[in-house]
Order: structure tokens, then sequence, then C-alpha cells
């Protein structure tokens, strides 16, 4: 499985590991993707970027390639992992916005320094972590912290989506927030190399451009 994969990527192998990933994605939301406006969503390793410039050379000719537009891809990072050097991470969120690409900080609310790390990077979207999520249809606790986050996202013109969406409760409660993307096995459970069956409920509005599927 994938905890099999990522257990054998070490310093002598995350960089080629990290760009063989990223070609791949590409591709196949390229042969997958049933239109136009859906986004791909890959997850990324900062410490596997040494050089911006460079290290994004790979996937723009693989976007060229295969004619995926460059707006239709987010780069996700996670704040679950402690970053020692932000200044890197900065230069690479600045050099991936000058090619179009959205960047998503991952797991919000569920590592070291989520506020100080929106603060420095203001991602176009933020993802909350799954914690939060769960059991929010019962907890008041749990829903005053979304909902303020949430409009402190909208301050700072940072899209929200809430990952880890379960059960019908959940999505109506985060509704009530005021998010309007969603990610979670309620809608679809993840596959290898294909689309899955996507459900979506009657108080959902129609899939848009911001849907996404990730790598």
């Amino acid at each position: 499985g994938a905890g099999q994969i990522l257990s054998m990527v070490d310093e002598s192998n995350r960089y080629k590991f990290d760009q063989a990933c990223r070609v791949k994605a590409i591709e196949l939301a390229a042969s997958l993707f049933p239109d136009q406006e859906t986004r791909l969503s890959i997850n990324f390793m900062p410490n596997a970027v040494y050089e911006p410039a460079a290290c994004i050379r790979a996937t723009l000719d693989a976007a060229r390639r295969v004619g995926f537009a460059r707006r239709r891809i987010m780069f996700e990072f996670t704040e679950n992992e402690r970053m020692t050097d932000v200044a890197h991470v900065q230069r690479i969120i600045t050099e991936y916005r000058k090619h179009d690409f959205a960047t998503a900080l991952d797991d919000f609310g569920a590592g070291y320094a989520g506020l100080n790390l929106l603060a420095c990077f203001q991602p176009d979207f933020i993802k909350l972590d799954m914690e939060l999520i769960r059991g929010i249809a019962t907890s008041l606790a749990r829903q005053t912290i979304v909902a303020g986050v949430v409009t402190m996202a909208r301050q700072l013109d940072v899209a929200v989506i809430a990952e880890g969406v379960e059960t019908e409760a959940e999505l109506t409660t985060l509704q009530a927030t005021g998010i309007h993307l969603f990610q979670g096995y309620l809608f679809a459970k993840p596959t290898v190399a294909s689309l899955p069956q996507v459900w979506l409920p009657d108080a959902l509005p129609p899939v848009d451009a911001h849907q996404t599927h990730a790598a």
C-alpha cells in the first residue's frame, strides 16, 4: 500500500520520487478527467524542492505535453510536519504562483503552527483537518472554531475545504458555517488510476471548477 511505498522514500530518492509522482498525476488527470475545469490536487514535499524554478520544470513540461492547463493544478503542503525553513516554502509558493498553480495548506488545525503558516503563506485554499470535522454536528466548540476559521479565511481571500466529511449531518453543519467545498467518504472513496463513483446530496450545489481530485 501507500504506507509501504512511502516508507522507502528517504533523502537519497525523495526528489526523484516527488518528480515522478507529479508527472504521473498530470498524465493520469489528462486522460481521466471528464471536463476542462476539474482541478488536480498534488501533495508535494517542500524538502524535496531544492530550487523552486528548477524543480518545477518537469511539472511544466508534463502539463504542456498532455495539454493540461496549469490553472487546474493545485499543490498541497501539510502543516503536519514541522517546517524548519519557512522562507524556503515561501519561495516555492511564490514560484508556483508565477506559473498560475494554486496552493493549499493541508491538514489545517492538526499541526504545529497553522495560524502562523496561514499568515506567512496565505495560500489559495486551506483544508480543514478531519479531526476538526469529526463530531462537528454535535459539538458547539467545533462549530464555533470552524466558523471562526471560515470568517478569517474569507477576510484573507482564502477558500476553505472541509476534508474527511463522512456523514450528511457533518455536511449540513459545515454548510451552515459557510463552507462550500468538501472532500470525504460521504461523496466517494479513493480509487487507483481511475475516477470514483461520486455521490452528491441534493443539498449540495452542482460540482464546479473548484472540485478537486487528489493525487
